[in-house]
């Protein structure tokens, strides 16, 4: 029998990485004789990088960039895919939400900047093509701090010119009158891919501001200014079509920013990392797959790793089951989209704090249980009836 491992990040506690190790070793503590493939996914967020750099035999660096607020410095980590053209690089390495302390997270403060040197150190060196995932956010800004990186004109209603000393944050907002590209940049002719994890608009009841700003830390009255302001700058930079495209509203507009000024091609980043791993072709190789998140729930069906895995399997006739770290409202629209099984791998008395700390232990657990609860395939045809 022969199962892929095929998950997600386990967010705060385990890499996709490490995911894979520990769902393998519990699959082999129930039966010893499985082959088994392992491949670390991302959609976007976190992972994108080791997933794509893994899959295609590159090499990372490190670059000490701007971090979400403008007066911080932080260590990011960027990828070379093996042709050394393309970079690839997460938003969530300089402008990640979990790059700051609960205290100091405010949408408002908050600068998509440091993504902006991301971008510029990668074409400086080289690259050609450039994959941005741009899950796991601090931010709503508009991708403007990325573009006032890379040197783009930003007109502001004061007339003063913006200064690579004074990076714009969400609260510059209401102050920008227009982003000036096509002139040359040092991003013209680059073949921009943004990785987006949602497929939410810029703006509205489904927009960036109302939906992901609270958790940026962004209290009731910031959202409405927030999301007025995201409206706002759209139809003043003449780029109101572009707020409406499934995925403009991805870290606090930065998928907008990236579409409007930059001229990226927005693609759900479970697509692209599927297409790097071959994941379609190790699917129809297999008789199972385990995939698995920190949280199951409505949202993991819309661009997320677990519901992008399991629509595949469901198109390949591959049964297909979930780890997860906990199951949310919503989660069992997934089980007519391909999940043939859920699992939480928390223990009902635990804390989550304690569940993050044993993750992969739980992890490994909770796989020799999933598969003793399978009865054995009679063969390849009758793959839909392990569950």
């Amino acid at each position: 029998m022969k199962i892929l491992v095929a998950p997600d990040k386990f967010r705060g506690s385990l890499t996709a990485t490490q995911a894979c190790t520990a769902i393998s070793l519990g699959l082999r503590d129930a039966d010893a004789r499985l082959t088994i493939d392992e491949c670390p996914m991302a959609d976007g967020g976190e992972g994108t990088v080791e997933a794509l750099v893994s899959a295609t035999g590159g090499r990372r660096e490190t670059r000490r960039v701007t971090g979400p607020l403008p007066e911080m410095k932080v260590e990011a980590t960027l990828g070379f895919l093996r042709d050394g053209a393309t970079a690839v690089i997460e938003m969530a390495a300089a402008s990640g939400l979990a790059l700051l302390k609960p205290e100091d997270r405010n949408p408002l403060n908050t600068t998509t900047f440091g993504t902006g040197e991301l971008i510029r150190h990668a074409i400086d060196v080289g690259a050609k093509r450039i994959v941005l995932g741009i899950g796991g956010s601090a931010t709503t800004d508009a991708g403007i701090g990325a573009a006032q990186a890379c040197g783009f004109t930003i007109l502001m209603r004061d007339g003063e010119p913006t200064s690579l000393t004074e990076p714009l944050c969400g609260r510059d907002l209401a102050n920008v009158l227009m982003v000036k590209h096509g002139r040359g940049e040092i991003t013209s002719g680059i073949e921009i891919t943004v990785a987006c994890d949602v497929t939410h608009p810029l703006y509205g009841p489904n927009g960036s501001a109302r939906i992901f700003s609270p958790q940026k830390g962004a209290t009731a009255e910031q959202v409405e200014w927030l999301d007025a302001q995201l409206r706002e700058l759209a139809i003043r930079t003449g780029h109101d079509a572009e707020a409406h495209v499934p995925g403009s509203g991805a870290a606090g507009g930065l998928g907008f920013g990236m579409f409007a000024f930059f001229g990226a091609t927005l693609r759900p980043g479970l697509d692209i990392v599927a297409d790097a791993v071959r994941l379609r072709d190790r699917i129809a190789q297999s008789d199972l797959c385990v995939t698995g998140e920190g949280r199951l729930d409505a949202s993991s069906a819309s661009g997320k790793t677990v519901g992008g895995v399991a629509r595949l399997c469901q198109s390949a006739g591959v049964p297909c089951i979930a780890l997860v770290g906990s199951v949310g409202e919503g989660a069992e629209t997934l089980l007519s989209q391909g999940l043939s099984a859920t699992f939480a791998i928390s223990e009902g008395t635990m804390s989550l704090e304690e569940s993050m700390l044993s993750a992969a232990s739980l992890l490994r657990l909770s796989a020799r249980k999933a598969l003793h609860s399978a009865s054995p395939p009679a063969g390849k045809g009758d793959k839909a009836r392990l569950f």
